[in-house]
């Protein structure tokens, strides 16, 4: 029997389709401003289906995506409202864990555009001090490059919570972060700043065995949460993309999702969940299915 903690589904795309409005550049954000309960119901929904931890409304929740639109002196006012309504669902439920996710600066899938690393350290140190103490730890998602890595590590450097890493592979070759870069590389990253967990997201599942077969030899738990895009289109890495240039699968749903993550936990993975256009049902089947093999879901 192993262990696995169970994450929650897509937070963003689930909001997306929720709401019902036309996508806009800051993805679900824009939802806190005037349909919060939203969130709170997402979140639960995640919890009631067997999800351990809730991942925070706050990827996009970043000063550089805020201020094109005017928005960035809501920032701290977008951070508390993420943080009480994933605290109100964790309440409503009985417990579980909360995930202060800490999303890419700039943009998605584009580690071109990623600011230096003091920089980089210097903006995720804030979102740190905003939520440390009311999250159980940080979850950096979807890196797609070292200095990626490196950046959003300096800025949870102070931090005595735990901290995942989570990369984001090339679609058709999973050694291979989003850069180019090989994912053996990272090993020096990890050396450097010591996360407590390496995960990979936002990827397609066909790619992450390969990517975790080469991140097992890095002694830390490991992990892995797909996306259900059909991949991710040049439409969506030009500037300021809206997600309605992406694609859903059509041959993706819970039990074909489940088969992946099942191969997850057999190649190692003692953390699942699901990213982009992955719902409650998925998770909900894939906790069927870890119960069903013997699996302790903590």
């Amino acid at each position: 029997m192993t262990a696995v903690t169970l994450l929650d589904g897509s937070i963003g795309q689930e909001l997306v389709h929720r709401a019902g409005d036309r996508p806009t550049p800051l993805w679900s954000t824009s939802v806190m401003l005037d349909r919060p309960k939203l969130v709170r119901a997402v979140h639960g929904d995640y919890f009631d289906v067997g999800a351990t931890i809730a991942t925070t409304n706050t990827y996009s929740v970043l000063r550089d995506r805020l201020r094109p639109e005017g928005l960035e002196d809501c920032f701290a006012d977008l951070i508390e409202t993420a943080l009480a309504e994933v605290e109100a669902a964790r309440d409503a439920h009985g417990g579980g864990r909360i995930a202060g996710s800490l999303g890419p600066l700039r943009a998605s899938y584009r580690p071109d555009l990623c600011p230096p690393e003091d920089e980089a350290a210097t903006a995720y140190a804030e979102l740190v001090r905003l939520m440390e103490g009311r999250v159980d730890l940080f979850l950096i998602e979807t890196v797609s490059s070292l200095l990626q890595a490196r950046g959003a590590l300096a800025g949870c450097a102070g931090t005595k919570l735990p901290v995942w890493l989570s990369v984001s592979v090339d679609d058709e070759n999973g050694t291979l972060l989003r850069s180019g870069e090989t994912l053996t590389q990272l090993a020096a990253v990890v050396e450097a700043f010591h996360p407590d967990a390496v995960l990979v997201n936002c990827s397609r599942p066909e790619a992450i065995c390969t990517a975790l077969t080469l991140l097992r030899p890095l002694g830390l738990p490991i992990g892995a949460y797909a996306n259900g895009f059909t991949r991710i289109s040049d439409g969506f890495l030009q500037d300021r993309p809206t997600v309605d240039a992406l694609s859903a699968r059509k041959d993706l749903g819970p039990a074909e999702y489940a088969d992946f993550a099942m191969g997850w936990v057999d190649a190692g993975a003692t953390i699942v969940g699901g990213c982009c256009e992955v719902s409650p049902a998925h998770i909900a089947e894939l906790a069927r299915r870890l119960t069903a093999a013997g699996h302790k879901i903590v």
